[in-house]
């Protein structure tokens, strides 16, 4: 329960743009979770210290958060396609910060198809413009 109230305050602080906060509530919550058997919480949380670093362009910090993200939820069967979906956007997004288009053009397109699948059609847009963005010079 401590992982999860400490997964909430950090939503609240990231929501009023307190990211230093957010970022100190999930990396709690992810020490928390190390120790308990629950994969697609841990996975999700982490996705989510990857975002705020990302977004304080902290671009080595964010990079294995979304490394490991994708590996606990390509391991979990059960993994539901829109958290896949947002961590590869997550990706996405740093890798095209980072100046690797290829790669980035790759993750925007899986990431497209299971926003597709999931019928989040807001999703499928952001993926073709990106790409569309990204072109075939990068």
């Amino acid at each position: 329960m401590l992982a999860r109230s400490l997964i909430g305050l950090g939503q609240i602080e990231r929501d009023l743009g307190n990211l230093d906060t957010a970022l100190d509530c999930y990396g709690q919550a992810v020490q928390i979770l190390r120790t308990l058997n629950d994969p697609p919480a841990l996975a999700h949380t982490i996705r989510h210290v990857g975002d705020i670093q990302r977004n304080r362009r902290e671009f080595d910090q964010a990079a294995p958060c979304y490394v490991e993200a994708l590996e606990i939820y390509r391991a979990n069967e059960f993994t539901p396609p829109l958290d896949l979906a947002n961590t590869l956007r997550g990706y996405a997004l740093l890798k095209g910060e980072l100046g690797s288009g290829e790669e980035a053009k790759l993750l925007w397109a899986e990431a497209g198809q299971l926003y597709q699948a999931v019928g989040v059609q807001a999703g499928v847009d952001e993926c073709a413009r990106q790409i569309a963005l990204l072109g075939t010079d990068r």
